[in-house]
C-alpha cells in the first residue's frame, strides 16, 4: 500500500509535467492525498485526467459567479478549484453557485473540501447523480460509493448550509438540568486549596 506521501508527492510531481505551475501542482498533491484518505478515486481520476488533458478542450474560470457556463467546452477541475478557494469568502454570501460541464470533477471537490473549513459552515456538492456533504474538511459523506472515474459533470451544484444545532431547545434544557447534578456548591474551604488560594505568599 502507498504512503500518503508518496500519494502527495507523485501527484505534485506527475501535475507539474503535465504543464501546471509548482504552486498549483502543490496544491493537487494536496487533493489527491485527500480523496485517498476518504477512500475517493483521486489517484485514479487524476491518472486519467492528465493523460487525456491535452485532448479535451479545457477552459479556466477564473472569476466565479452564481451560474457559471463554458463556451463549447469543459471547466478545468483544478484551476476552477483554486479560484473557488481563493473566492470562498465572497461566494459564501450565494444562495447556490451553479456550474455547468466540470471535467474530471472529482478532482474539483477536496478545493470545496477545505473552503467548508475556511467558512465554518457544511457544503452540500452534487455532481450530476451524486452528493457529496462535506463537513469541515474532516469527512465526507456520499452516495458515490464507486471506485470509478468521473471524466465530466454536466450539473454541478453548490449550497453552504447555515450551521444548525440537530437538537432541540428542549432536548438542551433537559441534558443540561442533568450535567448541573455534577456541579459542585463553592465553599469556604474550596476557596483555600482553590488554584492560586495558598494561606503564605513566598515572594
Amino acid at each position: 500500500m502507498k504512503s500518503l506521501s508518496e500519494i502527495d508527492t507523485v501527484s505534485k510531481r506527475s501535475s507539474k509535467a503535465a504543464g501546471y505551475s509548482w504552486g498549483i501542482a502543490e496544491e493537487i498533491g494536496k487533493n489527491i492525498r485527500l480523496l485517498e484518505i476518504f477512500s475517493l478515486p483521486g489517484i485514479k481520476n487524476l491518472n486519467d485526467f492528465l493523460n487525456k488533458k491535452k485532448n479535451i478542450k479545457l477552459e479556466n474560470l477564473n472569476l466565479i459567479a452564481e451560474d457559471n457556463i463554458p463556451n463549447n467546452s469543459q471547466y478545468c477541475p483544478v484551476i476552477t478549484g483554486v479560484n473557488f478557494l481563493d473566492q470562498i469568502k465572497t461566494l459564501e454570501a450565494l444562495s447556490k453557485i451553479k456550474f455547468k460541464n466540470i471535467a474530471y470533477p472529482l478532482l474539483f471537490l477536496p478545493f470545496v473540501s477545505r473552503a467548508s473549513e475556511i467558512v465554518g459552515k457544511r457544503i452540500l456538492l452534487k455532481l450530476d447523480e451524486y452528493e457529496f456533504l462535506l463537513n469541515f474538511n474532516n469527512n465526507i459523506n456520499s452516495n458515490f460509493s464507486k471506485k470509478e472515474i468521473i471524466e465530466i459533470a454536466k450539473n454541478v451544484s453548490i449550497k453552504i448550509l447555515e450551521n444548525e444545532d440537530s437538537f432541540n431547545d428542549q432536548e438542551w434544557r433537559e441534558l443540561y438540568k442533568l450535567s448541573e447534578e455534577t456541579f459542585v456548591e463553592e465553599n469556604d474551604s474550596l476557596k483555600q486549596s482553590g488554584a492560586g488560594a495558598g494561606l503564605t505568599d513566598n515572594d
